[in-house]
């Protein structure tokens, strides 16, 4: 990152919210809404200089990112990351559970299943999403 854009960064933490707003509304097409957070328009800013400094997503991450919200793609795009025949093992109240990867979904004790937060949720008894339980996700 240049030294301009890193500088331009640093400084927003010490910016009020109202000198924020303006230098919003001076990178972004549309107007900066009263009631966004002081961290949220720091983020959003720093995210842009930074944009602005290095170019921004191209058309393919753009389009992947567009369909993932589109189509709600993201338990599909994790479970295509895993290849079918890996095991995922989870230790739960002194129990090893173990779930494989299939091609379709997921096999665990001998029963297919679509999801991992469907199987976490049978491990434990309550909702959970299946890839922070796995520890697939932070």
């Amino acid at each position: 990152m240049s030294i301009s854009a890193i500088r331009q960064v640093i400084e927003l933490e010490h910016k009020s919210t109202d000198e924020l707003r303006k230098i919003y509304n001076n990178l972004f097409a549309e107007k900066c809404l009263n009631h966004i957070h002081k961290e949220q328009l720091r983020l959003k800013i720093a995210y842009r200089l930074q944009e602005l400094a290095f170019g921004g997503l191209g058309d393919k991450d753009k389009a992947k990112l567009e369909a993932f919200a589109r189509d709600g793609a993201i338990a599909k795009a994790q479970h295509e990351s895993l290849l079918p025949g890996t095991k995922i093992c989870r230790e739960h109240n002194g129990v090893m559970h173990e779930v494989e990867v299939t091609k379709d979904g997921f096999e665990y004790k001998g029963q297919k299943w679509s999801s991992l937060s469907a199987i976490a949720t049978k491990i434990t008894g309550t909702k959970w999403s299946g890839p922070k339980f796995f520890g697939l996700k932070g």
